[in-house]
This record gives structure tokens, C-alpha cells and sequence, in this order.
């Protein structure tokens, strides 16, 4: 049987405490979801003030690269690559 270590849940040790993230593909989907909202309502702000247009403009413009994130992580997470032990190809 073949393990699927995409479902290995990622532990951080922080002190005593220790942070499990499971499903880390999608957890990193979600992340970029809040960053893409954070820099389109950034933008939406400061286009309301004229000085502050061209800010506004690159934060469209690193929310839109952002969206090329989802699908490449979406695409990752289905695609997974592992590597073989030599002792299993060698036979």
C-alpha cells in the first residue's frame, strides 16, 4: 500500500504547545484566499483617495498575480511526487 504523505500533518514545536497543520495544501490555499481579500480591499481603500492611486493599482496587481497561486497549489496538491526507495526500483 502507498502512503499519501500529502496527509501527513506538518508539526511545529512552539515551547510546550505544538501547532498540527493537516491538509496543508489546503491550508495554504486558504492563506492566499485571506492575502488576495486583504490586497483588493487595501486597493478598494486607497482608490479612494487620488494620491494614493498608484499603491491601489499594484495591490490589483499582486491580488491578480495571487490568483495564478490558487490553481497552481490546487494543481500541487493533486499532483504529488515521492520520491521511490532505491530498494523498491532495484529488483
Amino acid at each position: 500500500m502507498v502512503e499519501d504523505s500529502t496527509d501527513n500533518p506538518l508539526t511545529l514545536r512552539l515551547g510546550h504547545e505544538e501547532l498540527i497543520i493537516r491538509r496543508r495544501y489546503e491550508v495554504i490555499s486558504i492563506i492566499n484566499d485571506f492575502f488576495i481579500a486583504i490586497w483588493f480591499l487595501l486597493g478598494s481603500i486607497l482608490f479612494l483617495y487620488p494620491e494614493y492611486e498608484r499603491m491601489a493599482i499594484w495591490m490589483f496587481i499582486i491580488g491578480s498575480f495571487q490568483f495564478l497561486i490558487r490553481p497552481t497549489v490546487r494543481l500541487i496538491s493533486h499532483i504529488h511526487v515521492k520520491r521511490i526507495p532505491a530498494s523498491n526500483w532495484e529488483s
